[in-house]
């Protein structure tokens, strides 16, 4: 029934010339001024002016076609993003050229929000549109914030640098208020969260991080600077910091936490150590890997925690759009 997979990720900057652009395209509509833009657009210099999300997909892609090949899974992946190339109207085209007729769609985003799950939606059904006639039948694989593999992936990362007795804090990106009373995004974080700390036997926090927007709209909170000072302010001294919320370490990962989140720890004298995101670990791809086959081949369905799995279809009433940013 299907005859490829496609990718499809947030995009970012591949040189310093695209960095502008990127953010243009990233705040499209909302009247952000260049100026403002620019302030963003330095955090990129500490990277050498690119992102590196592109190269961490490309190589979640390898590691994928890996696994496919090793399970005799012949399905094609091709690769598009929402931001930048290759954006998904091109890839969905590209796909349409070569007569992939139903493809299969994972995005990098696994808990609900309207930014990592129906605005990916939106993103394909109006690639499909702009293609036109030709284009494939996209059909967005179910959620994987609680499949067994990233799971056991996240609890592998943490074991990696982890030191008993320390706090784990785990971190997500910040949404609009408004955002997440249209989702599970929070509920989904933290019982998350709870299980794998439950694995590690650590007492854990949540905080969150990359808040943007108007400062009098209310995001979730507590960010994850404020809640080091204040757990340091409780005796806190050794903390795992653990970007649950993340697949891969891109450019907010590294800024927000190996930048900004060591710097307050230094100041009020947490030893912290950051665990990777899943990345490309062996169970974060095996798991990826069940997902598809639930779909071409009746694989079993797997889950862990109380929610049970998200539905595929996805709910339509649900992880609707933010009214107020």
């Amino acid at each position: 029934m299907y005859d490829a997979l496609c990718l499809l990720s947030f995009g970012g900057p591949n040189g310093p010339d695209d960095v502008m652009p990127f953010l243009r395209n990233v705040t499209a509509g909302r009247n952000v001024p260049d100026a403002r833009l620019a302030v963003v657009a330095e955090q990129y210099e500490q990277f050498g002016g690119r992102s590196p999300i592109n190269g961490q997909n490309l190589a979640l892609i390898d590691a994928l076609r890996a696994e496919f090949d090793e399970a005799g899974i012949e399905l094609p992946i091709y690769f598009g993003n929402r931001n930048w190339e290759p954006y998904l109207t091109d890839t969905v085209q590209q796909m349409a050229d070569d007569g992939v007729r139903n493809a299969l769609v994972l995005a990098t985003s696994a808990f609900s929000s309207y930014s990592g799950c129906r605005q990916y939606r939106e993103d394909l059904a109006r690639a499909a549109s702009e293609v036109g006639p030709g284009a494939p039948e996209l059909h967005k694989l179910r959620l994987y914030y609680n499949h067994p593999g990233f799971i056991d992936a996240v609890v592998a990362r943490i074991v990696e640098v982890h030191r008993p007795g320390a706090r784990l804090v785990f971190t997500a990106h910040s949404i609009p208020n408004s955002m997440a009373q249209w989702c599970e995004y929070e509920p989904q974080l933290n019982e998350m969260a709870a299980l794998v700390a439950e694995r590690v036997q650590a007492e854990w926090d949540l905080a969150f991080q990359s808040r943007s927007g108007p400062p009098h709209v209310p995001w979730l909170e507590p960010d994850i600077n404020d809640h080091l000072r204040t757990i340091a302010a409780d005796g806190v001294t050794d903390v795992t910091l653990v970007p649950l919320g993340f697949v891969s370490d891109h450019m907010e990962v590294q800024f927000d936490l190996d930048f900004q989140a060591a710097d307050t720890a230094r100041e009020v004298g947490i030893d912290m150590r950051r665990a990777s995101s899943v990345g490309t670990h062996p169970a974060f791809v095996a798991g990826l890997r069940e997902l598809v086959e639930e779909v071409i081949a009746d694989g079993p369905v797997l889950w862990v925690g109380e929610a049970g799995p998200w539905p595929d279809p996805c709910p339509e009433g649900h992880c609707l759009a933010p009214v107020d940013g």
